[in-house]
């Protein structure tokens, strides 16, 4: 998940004496870049997860302070370190109280730390995480296309991930991705890792095959639920117009198996972007898991030539609607009571009719 505030903190808490003030949620926040900011114009260029820096000189009032903090939730900036002890003494309880309720982290370092040093430590540190980044990202794809050709993957996973743990595959899916700008793609995954709270080292985010994709290891399935519901919640909130679905793929044990848990959040967001349903896990799709157990798509093409097919003939003949009753059997789960409120229709003609086929 790149660089993040956690990180820095580490490398910086003793080095450059900084101190977390406020916004603890955003804790995990993965940083794109260092910026020195002075007033506000260049915030309207920020992408998302850029890590601001100030001496405070622009930013002298304790309305200043909270328009720089607005700006910055706006734009979802990785954090904001202020640099005190010249222009600014004490930090208004204000904007720590608007920091930590909206989960941007507040830091700070004291006036004696030479910003110039700290800033160019810190770019290097992210240009070399996210070189690294992009390795495991491409041995995590070979892992879900190549997952018998373990020489592909193990090896370069093995100092990230526990590869003999367990894993589990969360994709978000969203109308029109793949004919999104790319700029305005990548804008929209800084937004969504910035809404993916508490992960950090045991997870990995990227963009592949038309989803967004969340592989997470050593995580229990009740949270991996939990984040997905909390980034929908928080995406809500700051994206009414850009409706998400996720799809959850089951846990599995060994890096070998991450195809299986890829493949079964594919089928999940796949139902829940048809369905129109927020959050979906394989094991709530119901019987549409047989459909993808079936790789045979020449199988699948020669039953519905051979029963599917027939049973249409026999609606357009008797102006039936077996076809549909069918259907809406296996949305429904095989529920007769759900199909029933579904079709508009009396549970008995339900029973009726499945008692034909």
């Amino acid at each position: 998940m790149g660089f993040t505030i956690q990180d820095m903190m580490i490398a910086a808490e003793e080095r450059y004496r900084m101190k977390y003030l406020a916004g603890r949620d955003g804790w995990s926040n993965s940083i794109s870049w260092v910026h020195l900011i002075e007033d506000t114009t260049i915030i309207r260029n920020f992408w998302g997860k850029e890590l601001a820096v100030t001496t405070g000189l622009g930013f002298p009032t304790e309305e200043a302070m909270m328009e720089l903090a607005r700006h910055l939730v706006q734009r979802h900036a990785a954090g904001l370190i202020v640099n005190t002890g010249n222009y600014i003494e004490k930090l208004p309880e204000s904007l720590l109280a608007y920091c930590e309720e909206n989960h941007l982290p507040l830091l700070t370092v004291p006036w004696e730390i030479h910003l110039s040093d700290m800033m160019k430590d810190f770019s290097i540190r992210i240009f070399v995480q996210g070189s690294t980044d992009e390795q495991v990202v491409n041995a995590l794809i070979a892992a879900v296309e190549q997952p018998d050709n373990q020489d592909a993957y193990r090896k370069t996973l093995l100092p990230y991930f526990d590869v003999d743990g367990t894993f589990q595959v969360m994709l978000i899916a969203s109308e029109g991705l793949d004919s999104m700008d790319t700029v305005d793609r990548r804008k929209l995954s800084y937004r969504l890792q910035m809404y993916l709270e508490q992960i950090t080292h045991n997870g990995s985010f990227f963009y592949y095959n038309s989803f967004f994709v969340l592989v997470v290891n050593a995580l229990k399935p009740e949270l991996v639920i939990e984040l997905g519901e909390g980034m929908l919640k928080r995406a809500h909130k700051r994206m009414p117009d850009r409706p998400l679905y996720v799809g959850v793929g089951s846990q599995v044990t060994d890096i070998e198996n991450l195809s299986v848990s890829y493949r079964r959040a594919e089928a999940a967001a796949q139902r829940a972007m048809r369905t129109k349903t927020a959050l979906l896990q394989f094991e709530e799709i119901g019987m549409y898991r047989l459909l993808y157990s079936c790789t045979d798509t020449g199988l699948l093409a020669e039953i519905q030539q051979e029963t599917l097919s027939a049973l249409e003939e026999y609606d357009r003949r008797h102006n039936s609607n077996y076809v549909e009753t069918l259907r809406c059997y296996l949305e429904q789960d095989g529920s007769i009571q759900a199909m029933a409120q579904s079709m508009f229709t009396h549970r008995n003609t339900i029973i009726y009719r499945m008692n034909e086929f």
